[in-house]
C-alpha cells in the first residue's frame, strides 16, 4: 500500500486528496499545512510519497522540497508538487529543486492518483498541458551550455537520441514511434540512461541534459509522428476487392453516371465498388 503525505495550507484541500487516494487503496499517513511542519513530519513517518503545494504561510514547499528531495538528501522522499499555478517561479524552482513531478490542482481524481503511483515508483512526472512549456522554459533559462565530455560518454548514441527526444517533450510511444521501436525498448533506455547520469527520474534526467549540453539551450518546435497528419486510405471495392480508382472531384464522369440513371444516386449496397462492379 503507498503511503502519503499530504502537505497543503488548506485544510479542505487536505480532505478532498486523501479521499481520493484512499478510495484507490492508498494510506494517509500524515499532514502539515506549511513547508516546516512538512519535513517534521515526512522525516517522522517516511511516507512512499509527499504531495506538497508550493504556497504556504510559515514555510513554502520549495524549501521543504529542497530538504526532503534535493542535491546532496542522503535518502531523498519522492514529493510530487500539486498546485494552482500552471507554471512559474514557484513551479519551476521546486522542479529544480528535486520534485520527481508537477500536477496541476485541476487534474482529474483518476490522474492524481495515477501520478502518485508513478512517483512512488521512482518515474517523474509533468501535468501533460505543461510538459512541452516546463522543458521550454527550463531551457530558455539555462541558456546555451558548453557539452561536458565526461557526462556525454556515459550514453551510448542510441541513448543519447532517446534522451534528446526526450527533452524535446515526447512521450515514450512518441519516441517509439520516431525511431522505429518498441516502446518497451525506449523505456528500457532510458532506464539505463537515469542508472548511469544518477537521476532519479525522467524530470532529473531532462534537467542534467541541460546540464551537461547533451541538448542545446534553444527549444525546437516539438512535432511527433503520432500527431502529424495522414492522408486517408482509400477502401478496396467491396465486390472485387481490387485497388479503387481516383476519382475526380466535379468531373463529368460523374455527372454522365447521374445522367445515365435518370438522376438518381447510387444504391447504397454499391458504394465502394469499382466500375464493373458497381
Amino acid at each position: 500500500m503507498t503511503r502519503v503525505v499530504l502537505v497543503d495550507d488548506q485544510a479542505m484541500v487536505r480532505a478532498g486528496i486523501a479521499v481520493i487516494l484512499e478510495s484507490e487503496g492508498m494510506e494517509v499517513v500524515g499532514e502539515a499545512s506549511s513547508g516546516t511542519d512538512a519535513v517534521r513530519v515526512v522525516r517522522r513517518v517516511r511516507p512512499d510519497v509527499v504531495c506538497m503545494d508550493v504556497r504556504m504561510p510559515g514555510g513554502d514547499g520549495i524549501a521543504a522540497t529542497r530538504e526532503l528531495a534535493g542535491p546532496g538528501v542522503a535518502d531523498p522522499v519522492p514529493v510530487l508538487v500539486v498546485s494552482t499555478f500552471d507554471l512559474d517561479d514557484y513551479v519551476f524552482g521546486a522542479l529544480e529543486a528535486g520534485a520527481s513531478g508537477f500536477l496541476l490542482k485541476d487534474a482529474e481524481p483518476e490522474v492524481l492518483a495515477d501520478a502518485v503511483r508513478r512517483v512512488a515508483s521512482g518515474d517523474g512526472l509533468v501535468d501533460q498541458s505543461l510538459t512541452r512549456r516546463v522543458i521550454d522554459e527550463f531551457a530558455r533559462r539555462r541558456g546555451p551550455v558548453a557539452p561536458d565530455a565526461a557526462a556525454l560518454g556515459l550514453l551510448t548514441a542510441r541513448e543519447s537520441e532517446i534522451v534528446t527526444l526526450l527533452c524535446r517533450g515526447s512521450s515514450n510511444a512518441e519516441i517509439a514511434a520516431a525511431l522505429f521501436l518498441e516502446p518497451s525498448t525506449v523505456k528500457s533506455h532510458l532506464s539505463r540512461a537515469m542508472t548511469k547520469t544518477g537521476a532519479r527520474d525522467r524530470v532529473q534526467l531532462v534537467i542534467l541534459a541541460y546540464e551537461t549540453g547533451l541538448v542545446d539551450g534553444a527549444p525546437r518546435p516539438h512535432t511527433s509522428r503520432l500527431t502529424r497528419s495522414r492522408p486517408r486510405a482509400r477502401a478496396a471495392c467491396s465486390g472485387c476487392s481490387s485497388p479503387p480508382r481516383r476519382t475526380r472531384r466535379g468531373g463529368s464522369g460523374g455527372s454522365r453516371a447521374r445522367r445515365a440513371r435518370g438522376g438518381r444516386t447510387a444504391p447504397s449496397s454499391s458504394r465502394g465498388r469499382c466500375g464493373p462492379c458497381g
